[in-house]
């Protein structure tokens, strides 16, 4: 299928690894005519992994999303030209479970969760809407359809994200913008380790066989692939997904229990 991206412009946040530099490399090869802003802590990772493949094709912003000075930087580059896509992506909190956070590990979660993410979105869709043009993807996880245990933090804050995506997708979908999030279970990224982590040591056994376990759990039998996601994003990315708006969509291999997982 053609997604249609020629002349797009996209920025791609926690371009560096896992679901975000498999987001942007699709896009990326989609047609020599999209170009991307990629954004990771890890400057010189950005360097490696876009630099020399795409060149000028890529504009590559290193920082801390968090921080006012690093996203005020970001939607300056967004915002220099047409921007037709935002993916807001970022790895997620400490595990833990209810009883063993403190305020402070809250507060730090509702910034490194949630915070930015509005505060992005709000200084990208005006700009969105003055073209009549525009997607925004949230990735969060499936723990906004079903809680993943020792992950409370993270469980919390993203169904927080997933009620203002509905709201904001209800208020911009007459004016060409649509905004959805994909909920992705288990996948072979480096954010899984450390809830496998976690596993491995409440249950008292290994990391191979508590990753075994995790499998086991799945319909499909694996754990996902980035390359999968990163399809689906490319999609909803696209005009082809211009009906498609204010939904959470699921890429778990089958996990998710409940009749609308």
């Amino acid at each position: 299928m053609d997604l249609q991206l020629n002349g797009y412009r996209f920025l791609v946040c926690g371009a560096s690894s896992g679901f975000g530099r498999a987001i942007a490399e699709t896009l990326l090869s989609e047609s020599d005519q999209v170009e991307c802003i990629v954004t990771a802590r890890r400057g010189s990772l950005l360097q490696d992994i876009y630099s020399k493949k795409y060149g000028n094709r890529v504009t590559i912003l290193e920082g801390d999303l968090t921080q006012s000075s690093t996203l005020n930087e970001v939607v300056k580059a967004s915002t220099s030209a047409p921007l037709q896509g935002a993916v807001l992506n970022a790895g997620g909190p400490p595990t833990g479970t209810p009883m063993e956070t403190s305020m402070e590990q809250w507060d730090e979660a509702f910034r490194l969760v949630m915070r930015w993410k509005i505060d992005l979105s709000l200084k990208l869709v005006p700009h969105m809407t003055g073209q009549g043009y525009g997607r925004l993807l949230f990735v969060e996880s499936k723990s906004i359809k079903q809680p993943i245990p020792y992950l409370v933090l993270s469980n919390s804050f993203r169904a927080g994200i997933a009620g203002f995506a509905k709201s904001l997708a209800t208020e911009i979908a007459s004016k060409g913008v649509t905004v959805n999030l994909l909920a992705p279970g288990a996948h072979d990224t480096p954010a899984i380790t450390r809830v496998i982590e976690r596993r491995s040591k409440s249950e008292g056994i290994s990391f191979e066989q508590a990753k075994a376990k995790a499998e086991e759990s799945i319909p499909v039998g694996r754990m996902g692939k980035a390359e999968e996601i990163a399809s689906l994003a490319a999609w909803l990315l696209s005009p082809h997904a211009s009906y498609v708006t204010g939904q959470t969509i699921s890429h778990d291999g089958g996990a998710i229990s409940g009749l609308f997982g």
